[in-house]
């Protein structure tokens, strides 16, 4: 049997990787791992729970504040909440542990579990290590007085995330800081339905909101961040100044401008990163992005005197990069940010907020402002029925790449990519021109296919 935790929590399908069972297993698990502390200090363990509007999160949530209960653990149940809101309450509140039922972008069918340590940061692979191997053991079961308390407040937990996320906004804050910007944002009908709206017109923006009617079965469906088409035409209709496009868990968030032009990850962070480094906030004027970043996105940081930072792909490694030098921006092409100084996770609504609150500051467009971040011509070619365990080491291989990046000098790059599970390397090629990038990817591609062959 493999890893139960998968790069971002225990995620399946919903029902049948992930059951009532299972979530009840795990979360009297990780009572016992992540509640300790409390029980050390002399008082009852305590969790925020929190979920998106899957169906299959109403089932998934109630197995987990009973597991939790059981264990002696006191859970405020917040309800429908944006990973990043049940992140911060985690830490606002002082608890020992949260929880929140997602699967992020993924199908409604899906569904997932993500633990908090205490501060709201996610977890160590060692703690989940140490909460898989609890899964099963003897334990001494409290009763009477002594077995948890179930308390449902989704209304203070909403109102305390839209005021966290008010007070994110340069100068602490204000009412009428988005004053006369127009947003369009589509909600994916997931978790941020109700508070991103909230947030953005608590700030002083008029808000036009598509996609924000969940009914347990429509979360992510031909909407949100995965299919922005929907908001790029709102925009247009609306003539909203910029849009901003959520996941079913708001963890990410795209934006699209009053063009209808999609915006991407890097160009948010390119703006992001000049504009805290402009208020004295992007530590070591550095900013942290993965491998996947377009190359186009380092120039521009270069130009204007930012350092980057590359790390493996996934949230988790860009936030442990952030954690071990410091930083206080990081993220990925897919629009999932972590600014630091405000969040301990990628959180899509606080993207969006600050990212209104430069347009508002500037007088720009968000056009004009992305503009900074030309995006390089990218390629990518999967190479199936390969050795990937060779793709690092073969000699033939590595002369092809470092032929192919000389020739493409500063302007481009190469990067391959093993699959963790399959017999195939993912070829990508970034160059100053599209036709260079497509003969250079499919070149190397070839070397793959010939040198790793099975």
């Amino acid at each position: 049997m493999g890893r139960l935790f998968g790069t971002d929590g225990v995620r399946g399908l919903a029902n049948r990787d992930v059951t009532a069972e299972l979530a009840l297993d795990l979360s009297v698990a990780a009572a016992h791992v992540l509640g300790a502390s409390g029980a050390f200090e002399g008082h009852r363990p305590r969790a925020v729970v929190g979920r998106d509007p899957r169906a299959s999160g109403e089932f998934l949530s109630a197995a987990v504040a009973a597991g939790l209960a059981s264990a002696g653990v006191d859970v405020l149940d917040v309800g429908v909440l944006p990973t990043p809101g049940v992140a911060h309450l985690t830490g606002a509140l002082g608890v020992d542990l949260g929880v929140m039922l997602s699967a992020s972008h993924n199908p409604m069918p899906d569904n997932g579990i993500k633990f908090f340590t205490r501060g709201g940061h996610k977890l160590p692979d060692d703690v989940e290590d140490a909460i898989e191997q609890r899964m099963g053991e003897p334990w001494d079961r409290p009763t009477g007085a002594e077995v948890g308390r179930i308390t449902q407040d989704t209304a203070r937990g909403a109102a305390a995330y839209v005021e966290h996320l008010v007070a994110s906004l340069p100068g602490n804050g204000t009412a009428g800081t988005l004053q006369g910007l127009r947003i369009a944002v589509d909600c994916a009908n997931g978790a941020a339905s109700t508070v991103g709206p909230a947030a953005l017109r608590a700030a002083g923006a008029d808000v036009v909101v598509i996609n924000a009617s969940p009914d347990g079965r429509n979360i992510n469906e031909k909407c949100g961040s995965t299919h922005p088409e929907q908001l790029q035409a709102a925009v247009v209709a609306a003539g909203a100044d910029l849009g901003a496009a959520f996941d079913g868990d708001a963890d990410r968030c795209l934006a699209v401008d009053a063009q209808g032009t999609l915006v991407d990850g890097d160009q948010i962070m390119g703006i992001l990163a000049v504009a805290l480094r402009e208020r004295g906030e992007l530590a070591s004027d550095t900013l942290v992005t993965t491998v996947m970043s377009n190359l186009g996105l380092q120039l521009a940081m270069a130009d204007a005197g930012i350092r980057t930072v590359q790390t493996g792909v996934g949230d988790r490694y860009v936030l442990e990069a952030m954690r071990a030098g410091g930083y206080t921006l990081g993220g990925e092409q897919s629009g999932h940010l972590i600014l630091s100084r405000h969040a301990t996770t990628g959180d899509g609504t606080l993207t969006a907020i600050q990212l209104a609150a430069r347009v508002a500051a500037t007088g720009r467009s968000l056009a004009d402002l992305a503009a900074a971040v030309r995006r390089l011509p990218q390629v990518l070619v999967n190479v199936s029925g390969v050795d990937r365990t060779r793709a690092a080491t073969d000699e033939g291989v590595l002369a092809a790449v470092a032929e192919a990046e000389a020739g493409l000098g500063r302007t481009g790059r190469v990067l391959l990519r093993p699959s963790g599970t399959e017999p195939l390397v993912r070829v990508m090629v970034e160059a100053a021109e599209q036709a260079e990038a497509d003969r250079v990817a499919h070149r190397l591609a070839d070397v793959v296919r010939q040198r790793l062959a099975l």
